[in-house]
């Protein structure tokens, strides 16, 4: 992995400097504070709250960075455009899973999960854990929690366990969830710095593109996520037998030692080496595959698997909490049809993948040919925006995987009807959270075009808070990018809000770019254990609406170890890599 090292800029170390840098610090993190305040404090939708947080940054923008209405204006347009990107990528996710729900292919698959393991152990592994995993490489956007928690509560499991460990499994694989789009998408405000650090750092960085660059965060974001992900399927067994075991017991979790580590292996060796050779879109969705494809038929014959099968104890004995208004219980769920049939969606999505992201291909060339853009937008020549729609995965293969879905399951014009109604139905709510949360990210990168002189906003918010951590930021990296996620709902808007930020504070502290935004995208991922939309999402599909806070305290304590973890590997690497910080 190449590295870029960048001298210390600026001295903000004067008195006066540094006062004035504080005030504008804060001021640009009014935004985030009121998103923070309103949805936390008050229990705001999305809806509302980030409408109000852009109209809070633009106008922080017009009256203290100075920047003209139109260039506001400009950047919001800016800002929808790209939102548009990243809404038909959560369309087509959508249109897949409520497509394979009308037409029976749900139902089939969930159905095979039924009889390999009667181990709740086992079960919560390959459920929780490896094809939540696959979802999140496919689909992302929230899915992966939403589909597998029901998953798991119609195996018998409290919904409130289901749920709790269905989000905190929902963190390694979202880095590169959504066909890698927290990657390639969330952090596209780094192109300038970046192709600056090209231009004058030559062939010492080791990449000669931003496309290298991104590449480079991800194999740093993979390693940091590959320590806790030989970790993670061990320890939602333990913390499944310690709050919701009969016994209370951490070592009857522990039990599951030889599968838990069987199931890390499968996948982090995959995982590891698909984001070496190929990139950030594929790490997720392949190793999983190949996870699930080892796994599965490994616990069907017995491998590795406990010595005794771990089971809830009574429901009589249960927590009054652990229970919502949908009763646990092994659903009567009928194949409706052969078990291949019902994946071929999803086989179709991971082929097409791979064909149209493979260079050497022609694939890549004919989908990537057309292009819309609207550039100077107002006047404005920093502010453009740019759509690949055949490149766009929500259109290939999601929404092309959608339509023949509806021809492989002999599905009925009726079905195939409600499933894209739904899905139009459904959109409707992110799409206005998304517009005013990228209009807003926006404003704040095109803040760097004022006549005062200042620094962007997240800039401004780097260089204050670099002083303050100094080289010791590493540890806390994560952390941003966590509140990010808990924030706005999405990794790829936490990396949007704050790449700038990381990446400023990197230079500030003389450290490694590729690492500390790597950081960003990890914490961001990991921030899934408690992004609002999703505890949200999850809590409705099992029953447990109105107990987000009860399920918000049970996934912070393992957001806190995951950080911690992640970010004293961050800091480890630092030092011994990057021995100048010091």
């Amino acid at each position: 992995m190449a590295l870029i090292h960048a001298p210390l800029e600026n001295n903000f170390h004067h008195k006066e400097f540094h006062m004035s840098l504080g005030i504008l610090a804060f001021i640009a993190l009014i935004p985030i504070a009121m998103v923070l305040i309103l949805m936390v404090g008050f229990r705001w939708p999305a809806t509302k709250a980030m409408p109000l947080a852009w109209a809070i940054a633009a106008i922080s923008g017009v009256s203290i960075w100075g920047m003209p209405t139109s260039l506001i204006a400009a950047s919001t347009l800016s800002g929808f455009g790209s939102a548009l990107n990243v809404l038909i990528i959560v369309f087509g996710a959508l249109l897949i899973l409520y497509t394979l729900r009308e037409s029976g292919g749900m139902e089939t698959i969930s159905h095979g999960f039924f009889g390999i393991s009667q181990d709740r152990r086992v079960q919560v592994i390959i459920i929780g854990f490896l094809f939540a995993a696959f979802l999140e490489g496919a689909a992302g956007f929230g899915t992966p929690a939403a589909i597998a928690a029901p998953l798991l509560l119609g195996l018998g499991f409290p919904a409130l366990c289901a749920v709790s460990i269905c989000l905190i499994c929902n963190s390694v694989p979202v880095t590169f969830g959504a066909v890698g789009t927290p990657v390639w998408f969330g952090l596209k405000t780094l192109r300038p710095q970046v192709e600056q650090a090209i231009a004058t750092g030559g062939a010492s960085l080791g990449f000669n593109t931003f496309e290298g660059f991104l590449q480079n965060v991800g194999q740093w974001a993979a390693l940091f996520h590959g320590v806790v992900l030989m970790l993670l399927p061990l320890a939602i067994c333990a913390f499944m037998t310690r709050f919701f075991g009969q016994n209370k017991s951490w070592k009857e979790g522990l039990g599951a030692w030889k599968f838990a580590l069987f199931a890390s292996i499968s996948f982090f060796i995959p995982y590891v080496t698909v984001a070496f050779l190929f990139g950030v879109e594929f790490p997720s969705l392949i190793g999983a595959l190949i996870a699930l494809a080892i796994v599965v038929p490994a616990a069907k014959k017995g491998m590795f698997l406990p010595k005794d099968i771990w089971d809830f104890g009574p429901q009589s004995t249960w927590g009054s909490d652990w229970v919502g208004s949908i009763q646990p219980g092994k659903t009567s769920l009928k194949p409706q049809m052969s078990q291949i049939k019902a994946w071929t969606p999803y086989i179709l999505i991971a082929v097409l993948l791979v064909l149209t992201r493979i260079g050497e291909l022609p694939f890549k060339g004919w989908v990537t040919s057309l292009v819309f853009k609207w550039t100077h937008i107002l006047g404005f020549e920093h502010v453009n925006f740019a759509i690949k729609p055949l490149y766009n995965p929500g259109v290939i293969p999601f929404i092309l995987v959608a339509i023949l879905t509806i021809f492989i399951h002999g599905m009925s014009t009726e079905k195939a009807s409600a499933a894209w109604k739904e899905a139009i139905v459904k959109i409707k709510n992110p799409a206005i959270a998304l517009f005013f949360a990228v209009a807003m990210v926006e404003i704040f990168k095109q803040s760097s075009h004022n006549p005062q002189g200042y620094a962007s906003m997240p800039m401004t918010m780097a260089q204050y808070v670099s002083i303050l951590a100094g080289a010791s930021w590493p540890m806390f990296a994560a952390f941003v990018g966590a509140l990010g996620s808990f924030i706005t709902g999405s990794n790829t808007v936490s990396d949007l809000l704050f790449a700038d930020f990381q990446y400023g504070i990197a230079t500030n502290i003389h450290a490694s770019h590729e690492l500390i935004v790597a950081l960003q995208a990890v914490g961001g991922a990991m921030g899934n254990m408690i992004c609002v939309h999703n505890i949200v999402a999850a809590s409705a599909t099992v029953g447990l609406s109105g107990e987000e806070g009860l399920i918000l305290r049970k996934t912070m304590i393992p957001l806190i170890v995951y950080g911690l973890i992640v970010g004293f590997t961050g800091l480890l690497f630092t030092y011994v890599l990057f021995p100048n910080t010091f």
